[in-house]
């Protein structure tokens, strides 16, 4: 709280820093990142500080915190309380600091963005405004929409939407990290 993409990332990295350590059979060159709404916060945050992932998958995920902030259905004090207690009037600065689109610049690794159309947690153009930088950017980005599905596409979603998700996610990563 107050720390998105602070402690939490470093968390993070010091998790796959110990686990690189203790398993020998983990190849440190082939590292995939996948996260979904937190997680995909996450993994957005993450790819725009760091240059140790080759590919990455952000799913339905909070970029921009400003145009989160009432606009998903958990209600406008869920930015409020995350952000450290600041409304964006107060500390706008901060709702763009904690923002992975404000690093969409420093983004340079492969990037698929999955998003449902009817997420009302974290809206679509949350999804849209990543890929629209970072295709601005000529970054490699690959952005799918998932129509008539909401935010808990992973668990509840169509059959036919979730298998396909499983073979975007399996082709993707495929694609970057086959061995050689």
């Amino acid at each position: 709280v107050g720390d998105w993409g602070g402690g939490d990332a470093a968390d993070v990295e010091a998790a796959l820093d110990e686990a690189l350590r203790r398993f020998d059979w983990i190849d440190h060159e082939r590292l995939g990142l996948i996260g979904g709404s937190y997680g995909g916060f996450m993994t957005s945050w993450i790819v725009g500080h760091s240059k140790r992932f080759r590919v990455a998958c952000s799913e339905r995920a909070v970029n921009v915190q400003t145009s989160m902030f009432g606009t998903s259905d958990i209600g406008y004090l869920f930015n409020q309380v995350e952000l450290g207690g600041v409304l964006p009037w107060e500390d706008f600065g901060k709702y763009v600091e904690r923002s992975p689109l404000t690093y969409a610049k420093d983004i340079t690794t492969p990037l698929l963005i999955l998003h449902s159309e009817d997420d009302l947690r974290c809206p679509i153009e949350q999804g849209e405004q990543l890929f629209v930088a970072l295709k601005t950017l000529r970054r490699e980005v690959v952005f799918v929409r998932f129509p008539d599905e909401n935010h808990e596409l992973t668990r509840s979603g169509k059959p036919r939407h979730r298998l396909e998700r499983f073979r975007i996610l399996l082709e993707w990563f495929a694609r970057y990290l086959r061995p050689a």
